[in-house]
């Protein structure tokens, strides 16, 4: 069928469009466009070609449940085709017969039983690991339909096997295309700024975020950390509180566990564009009980909503350097089903002078699950040893 709506696209829909590769590996910076154009592109592809199986990955499921899912159902309430959503199943189903299945690849597994996949999209692509990618490869072997594999991700580390595998070995079943905040023109013109403020504080992720390009972490700041499965976990804890970083870019939430001085990160609440009253139906569903929430002391209206809606939340000690000081003091450990925290731990680096000096101040983007732990464990750490009173919601 042809195109019966105007779509407001950006660069990665057309070079999608136009690529006839298997593989296409949409590398880009913050703000680009490129996980959108996927959506686009393959939204189109599903309304166009009748009985199309799409498969839409990310690392974990709750990664999927508040980013390609609701895009692409966004997407396709633009087009005159009725869709039903199995939230159980996790399958979106169009009129014409094409589906589309949102599956995480924590367990491989998962994905075997899944017949005649036509096209697979992989968000966040730097989340999988080679083994990961070639599992999902392997699957996609359709019977008449032409196969697309489509991944889209930020070049956070030179040494990726993404670089190593495609790029540098020039593989000729795929393509890589580019794209940068300057190919989206519907970006904000206050994350435009956010962006382009990267080049005072942080030439590395100035490369990354606002050039595309593959970045060298240079500066970590936490090297006490590891991922972890649920097979690695302590039986009990010691104690659960959770950190909680407003922002209407992102909102993170992580739930912190301790035992024997060690830290676990075990969950994580990682979305975009939440109105408070939002992120209380989030938190009610989240399990939080009668557990502590030390959240951002710099929104006490938000604060104090959140309280009267029955969570013991209080403002955290928001100091960075010893916030930081104490999340280095004990082993962490991340459970793999936090990808943003993950994410994020990996990229946390410090500033840098005109010289290339390190300063003691972390680079501020893409910080936002850092700043929820560090106002847990900080605030945790202090309100045991009687220091945390004059912090109370009064």
């Amino acid at each position: 069928m042809s195109d019966p709506v105007k779509l407001k696209v950006t660069k990665s829909f057309y070079d999608l469009r136009r690529s006839k590769k298997r593989i296409k590996l949409l590398r880009g910076g913050g703000g680009s466009g490129k996980s959108f154009g996927a959506a686009q592109h393959f939204s189109l592809r599903a309304v166009e070609n009748p009985g199309e199986t799409i498969l839409v990955a990310r690392k974990t499921l709750p990664a999927l449940k508040v980013s390609c899912i609701p895009l692409i159902r966004s997407i396709l309430r633009e087009f005159p085709i009725r869709t039903a959503y199995n939230k159980s199943e996790n399958v979106l189903v169009l009129e014409n017969g094409s589906k589309f299945i949102f599956k995480s690849v924590d367990d491989v597994e998962k994905i075997k039983s899944i017949a005649d996949i036509t096209a697979i999209w992989a968000e966040e692509l730097t989340e999988f690991g080679l083994e990961d990618f070639r599992q999902l490869n392997i699957r996609l072997r359709p019977e008449k339909a032409i196969p697309e594999f489509v991944g889209s991700f930020n070049p956070i580390d030179a040494n990726h096997w993404i670089k190593r595998e495609y790029e540098d070995k020039k593989d000729k079943t795929a393509e890589i295309f580019l794209s940068t905040y300057q190919d989206n023109p519907f970006l904000t013109a206050d994350y435009i700024q956010i962006l382009e403020d990267l080049q005072s504080q942080d030439q590395n992720y100035y490369r990354i975020y606002c050039k595309g390009e593959w970045g060298i972490a240079e500066g970590v700041i936490y090297s006490n950390w590891q991922v972890i499965n649920n097979s690695e976990l302590p039986p009990t804890y010691d104690d659960e509180f959770y950190g909680l970083d407003f922002g209407f870019h992102r909102t993170a939430l992580v739930k912190v566990c301790t035992r024997d001085e060690k830290v676990y990160i075990m969950r994580e609440l990682y979305e975009s564009g939440l109105t408070n009253s939002e992120l209380i139906e989030r938190l009610k569903l989240f399990g939080i009980g009668n557990r502590t929430i030390y959240a951002d002391s710099a929104e006490p209206a938000r604060i104090k909503e959140i309280y009267r809606a029955g969570f013991d939340i209080r403002p955290a000690n928001k100091s960075v350097p010893d916030g930081i000081d104490c999340m280095k003091r004990r082993p962490m450990f991340i459970r793999k089903e936090c990808p943003n925290t993950i994410k994020e731990i990996q990229g946390y680096v410090w500033k840098k002078d005109k010289n290339g000096n390190l300063l003691d101040d972390p680079v501020k983007f893409n910080d936002h699950a850092m700043d929820a732990c560090r106002y847990a464990i900080l605030s945790d750490w202090e309100s045991k040893r009687g220091g945390y009173q004059r912090f109370m919601v009064r």
